[in-house]
């Protein structure tokens, strides 16, 4: 007679069952991490009674400042892509929770032992990805305030510049490259699924986390630029651009949703145009 021979499970192999409310509760702490350091980045940024002129603000939350007139310093880019990086962090991550959660479900049914460590290096792809735009985004910062578009609060300086980046991002809402992106951002299970299910590993689990991440950034990366038009350190549209992204990826409607933001930057877009003698900043307001 063969015995079969049961073992209790240990306290970490319990814990790392609860695959759903760990990633839930981790994808919450990551996001309120990344929204304190935002917060408290603006408001170092806001320095209330001190005047500012001929000074650009470095987002360090150490009140530091450079001359308007001097050059970007290594330091100084480090910092701005460190802000562009948590930036990201607090407006991507809740919309990559669906799929993360699909892929540690997969893992479970797949008789993975550990789905949650496969799930933590899929989720790590991913952010790469929105890294590697963070330089990027970071570079192109630097780009425009060399070319005085940008002000040092980090603000459009250009009424026709910050106008054709809201109505590029308006069109690009209707571009079937956008519908391509997003139907992959809305489909987790369809595109683990396409890519051969879950992925077992460090390496192979990462490397699925950053395909996704090329569609999300795909989807997205035209909502991003906006920031250079309406404020890259305003929290309302960094919030407000946050959840839009969310709604897109998470509503059955999201398709809709996208087109109906499109329309609304490019009438934007338009609107700043015939907004003679108004800087792009005073025309927000």
């Amino acid at each position: 007679m063969v015995k079969r021979v049961l073992t209790k499970a240990s306290p970490l192999e319990a814990i790392l069952r609860r695959d759903r409310a760990i990633i839930i509760a981790s994808v919450v702490a990551l996001t309120a991490l990344a929204w304190s350091d935002l917060v408290w980045l603006a408001n170092d940024m806001a320095m209330d009674g001190m005047d500012m002129a001929g000074y650009r603000m470095i987002p360090a939350g150490q009140a530091l400042m450079m001359p308007v007139s001097s050059p970007w310093q290594p330091v100084e880019f480090a910092y701005v892509f460190a802000m562009w990086v948590v930036m990201m962090i607090g407006m991507m991550t809740p919309s990559a929770a669906p799929i993360i959660l699909v892929y540690a479900r997969l893992g479970r049914q797949a008789a993975e032992s550990r789905p949650f460590p496969s799930s933590t290096w899929f989720a790590g792809g991913y952010l790469l990805t929105w890294i590697g735009f963070s330089l990027a985004a970071t570079s192109a910062q630097w780009a425009l305030e060399r070319a005085a578009l940008l002000t040092p609060m980090m603000e459009s300086a250009s009424r026709i510049v910050g106008a054709v980046l809201l109505i590029f991002a308006g069109l690009y809402q209707w571009t079937p490259l956008k519908d391509v992106c997003l139907w992959h951002c809305q489909s987790p299970l369809g595109f683990i699924l396409s890519w051969g299910g879950f992925q077992g590993g460090a390496i192979r689990s990462l490397t699925l986390g950053f395909r996704h991440g090329v569609y999300c950034l795909g989807c997205c990366w035209a909502l991003m630029g906006v920031l250079f038009a309406l404020g890259v350190m305003n929290l309302f549209w960094i919030a407000a651009l946050g959840i839009l992204v969310l709604l897109e990826k998470a509503m059955p409607s999201g398709r809709g949703i996208a087109r109906l933001a499109g329309i609304a930057f490019f009438v934007g877009g338009v609107w700043m145009l015939l907004q003679p003698g108004l800087a792009a900043s005073t025309a927000l307001k």
